[in-house]
């Protein structure tokens, strides 16, 4: 199986006051944190979605761009998996710190041909780390073209139709789910 991972990094950041993607997390940018944990999982490519073509971004991370209109993260997932080679897309947004590369690979020991893994908090998805399928390419154009660009619906109709298998997180893993919105959230980090 062949597998290529995006950071997700295109958010404004309004709730934070500046780039969550420069913010300093355990005395390292938060950007270099992320990028580590997804090189840890050994992707074949490695891309950062945004709006524009971050300062930071490492030589061995290729850009892409996320569309105007900006549409959130389906945006970037979307941009992503139409340009990737790969058959899967291993997704991490830039505010999950706390994530970790075992369980990143624990979802990809979950990957089959033609379906992905999300994880699952109670009955919601955690879409910013999941591994999409290439198969689920046209489902994220159609969500684009729509008019609702939660990734909750879009999630819900791609485990429907077999491009997804739900994993339930355990009651010690959600820590890894914590993300970073505003500047209280960095307290204790």
């Amino acid at each position: 199986m062949s597998l290529s991972a995006v950071l997700l990094a295109g958010g404004q950041s309004r709730r934070m006051g500046e780039d969550k993607a420069t913010l300093l997390f355990r005395g390292r940018p938060l950007w270099q944190n992320q990028l580590d944990i997804l090189r840890n999982v050994g992707p074949e490519a490695i891309f950062v979605s945004a709006r524009t073509n971050p300062a930071w971004r490492p030589t061995d991370a290729e850009f892409v761009e996320d569309a105007p209109p900006s549409r959130g993260p389906l945006s970037g997932i979307a941009a992503t998996i139409s340009r990737m080679t790969s058959e899967h897309l291993l997704v991490l947004g830039i505010d999950m710190p706390f994530m970790s590369p075992d369980y990143l690979r624990k979802l990809v020991d979950r990957v089959h041909p033609g379906r992905g893994a999300v994880p699952m908090i109670d009955n919601r998805a955690e879409p910013l780390a999941a591994i999409y399928p290439r198969t689920a390419k046209s489902e994220f154009v159609k969500a684009l073209a729509g008019e609702n660009f939660s990734l909750q619906p879009l999630i819900a109709r791609l485990i429907t139709a077999g491009k997804l298998q739900p994993l339930k997180v355990s009651d010690q893993e959600r820590a890894l789910f914590r993300n970073l919105n505003e500047p209280g959230d960095l307290a204790g980090s």
